[in-house]
């Protein structure tokens, strides 16, 4: 009896202590996000999606350039660092006992750890200076160095994860290796690895630091990847440190829209993850 009540206390105290770490992890979270809503929602508009941005001191304007340039350096950022992360987590899942695979992992967990404005001066060095311009192809680059990372160990994590048992059945009915890493091992990881994905997309989208030493930023609208480009991370730091109260209203509202753009690109990414996994 003595046994039985021990363990019970023990369980409802490491419950109780559980339930009090997802409180603290949550509570910021929610604070944070009711405080960007209150003070953003205030701040929409409509012209603030079909607007440029006003001279300095002209009270209106928008920030529509600087939607469609963060796309852009988003997608230029995913194109590179997606195709490479995800076959490197491949390789160190599934080939990853040799020293040169210990030295990719190592070098994946530093990079992780690399401030931003670090990756920015070193996409500064390779791209804006041997172009002797800032460019949205130098603001993509540096954004694909900051999700690789993530994008990497996650796929190595969730592949990892993916019972033996499975490819073992697929080895079985004579599916060559690749065959079952693509569209067994791959599939079955899918809803986790889109996740890392998503997580890394998170984190390109808010950063500010690596933007102002390669993409700079742009009033106007520009579509050409090899000249500035205006970004919603850049547009809030300038309005936020100007003497203009509309330029922080402003602020408030852009920050709001890039946290509810990177909301619905992860429920979009889900739903397709579910649907093929459903379909399969």
């Amino acid at each position: 009896m003595n046994s039985y009540l021990g363990r019970k206390t023990i369980d409802i105290v490491a419950r109780s202590a559980c339930l009090a770490a997802l409180l603290v992890a949550i509570v910021p979270l929610a604070g944070v996000l009711f405080y960007l809503g209150a003070k953003g929602i205030s701040g929409l508009s409509w012209g603030l999606f079909t607007e440029l941005p006003k001279p300095v001191g002209e009270p209106g304007g928008g920030f529509a350039n600087a939607i469609v340039g963060t796309v852009i350096l988003v997608a230029i950022a995913c194109s590179v660092s997606l195709p490479v992360g995800v076959f490197a987590g491949v390789y160190l899942a599934e080939f990853g006992g040799n020293r040169f695979a210990k030295a990719v992992r190592f070098s994946a967990d530093v990079l992780s750890g690399v401030p931003s404005i670090a990756v920015g001066v070193f996409a500064y060095t390779i791209f804006v200076l041997s172009m002797r311009r800032f460019s949205a192809l130098a603001g993509g680059f540096a954004l694909s160095i900051i999700m690789l990372p993530t994008i990497t160990r996650t796929t190595e994590e969730l592949i990892k994860l993916v019972p033996d048992s499975l490819r073992e059945a697929g080895l079985a009915l004579g599916i060559p290796k690749w065959r079952v890493i693509i569209s067994v091992v791959l599939r079955t990881g899918a809803p986790g690895i889109t996740t890392g994905i998503m997580l890394a997309v998170a984190r390109a989208a808010g950063e500010t630091a690596p933007l102002l030493f390669t993409a700079l930023n742009n009033r106007y609208w520009s579509l050409d990847p090899i000249k500035p480009i205006a970004s919603l991370p850049v547009q809030i730091y300038t309005y936020a440190i100007s003497p203009f109260d509309d330029w922080h209203r402003q602020a408030w509202a852009a920050a709001l829209v890039l946290v509810a753009m990177v909301l619905v690109l992860n429920i979009l990414a889900r739903l397709i993850t579910y649907q093929r996994g459903g379909e399969r």
